[in-house]
């Protein structure tokens, strides 16, 4: 009989293109992999790798063999999630990928509510952007992503996702406590036609989002950096190098010489959770759903927040 935990192997190499990848997305040695797989073709009396210059690459059987591991372990999927549904409790484990402002914003109180609520649930968060924690809620590394979208730049998931609205959250222009516009209660983008911009990295959905929004506005924008991090972010307009885009969840305290203002036509991410459609009907999805959705009331959704001291 074909073992799970090799068949789990085979596909990890399948969908992540590696041994090593695979070994990361399941969290084990390479050497394990290696292991793994070398007992598979045992069992199967197949070769199911080949060397592909430095790398590996499956063979015909290797990609058969793989196809059918991903029929069967959603079928398994399947199966745990009727069996939890059955017992009609969370439990087991359950890992969450969220975007870093959401990790800090939310997931503090929404996992120390989870493991109140449900002692026998063990929660794992993983912060990782959109376009990480999507596909690796596909590929089965994560039970459920919290990501965003803009509200003119929806984020594409893919057939077979679920997903649950949370919150819609606000966001500001940030800009140095001496900058003309700063004593402002609203503002329009078009009056930053003159400033420089501090960003999101290239390549990030934000970063995107955010040239878009400006050039959308009339705005060539003259990006003079670029900083993954919020706080980052602050601390170099805080230092007079640029004005940014602040959204106000997970933002924090605002630093001296940093003054945030809303903007006249309200800028909003949608933030919402996905999860595959196989994993629906699992207490332990709907708990995490139920309980993100308590935080984001108990700590005051960001569309009705303040933006912040000034």
């Amino acid at each position: 009989m074909l073992n799970l935990d090799r068949l789990r192997t085979l596909y990890a190499v399948a969908r992540h293109g590696s041994v090593s990848a695979a070994a990361d997305g399941l969290h084990v040695t390479t050497s394990a992999v290696s292991q793994q797989l070398a007992k598979l073709e045992r069992e199967t009396g197949q070769q199911l790798l080949a060397k592909n210059g430095r790398g590996v690459r499956l063979t015909d059987a290797g990609r058969l063999l793989a196809d059918h591991a991903s029929r069967i372990l959603s079928q398994v999927e399947l199966a745990q999630a009727d069996l939890e549904a059955q017992r009609g409790q969370a439990v087991g484990e359950l890992v969450l990928g969220a975007f870093p402002t959401a990790a800090r914003g939310l997931f503090p109180t929404a996992l120390a509510r989870l493991r109140e609520e449900h002692p026998q649930l063990r929660a794992h968060l993983r912060e990782m952007e959109p376009d990480e924690s999507i596909p690796a809620v596909v590929r089965g590394d994560v039970d459920l992503a919290v990501v965003l979208d803009w509200y003119n730049k929806p984020l594409p998931v893919p057939d077979g996702l679920v997903k649950a609205p949370l919150l819609d959250d606000v966001a500001d222009v940030a800009m140095p406590a001496s900058h003309p516009l700063a004593d402002r209660s609203v503002v329009d983008l078009e009056e930053f036609a003159g400033d420089e911009w501090v960003s999101w990295p290239k390549g990030e959905f934000c970063h995107d989002w955010l040239m878009l929004t400006l050039r959308g506005a009339g705005i060539e924008p003259r990006i003079c950096h670029m900083a993954e991090e919020h706080h980052t972010q602050l601390a170099l307009i805080a230092a007079g190098l640029g004005v940014a885009v602040a959204p106000r969840l997970g933002r924090g305290p605002i630093p001296s010489g940093v003054r945030v203002v809303p903007v006249r036509h309200t800028m909003r991410r949608h933030i919402y959770a996905a999860w595959r459609a196989d994993a629906d009907r699992r207490p332990s999805i709907r708990a995490a759903v139920e309980v993100l959705r308590a935080t984001v009331v108990e700590l005051g959704a960001a569309e009705e927040g303040e933006p912040g001291p000034s």
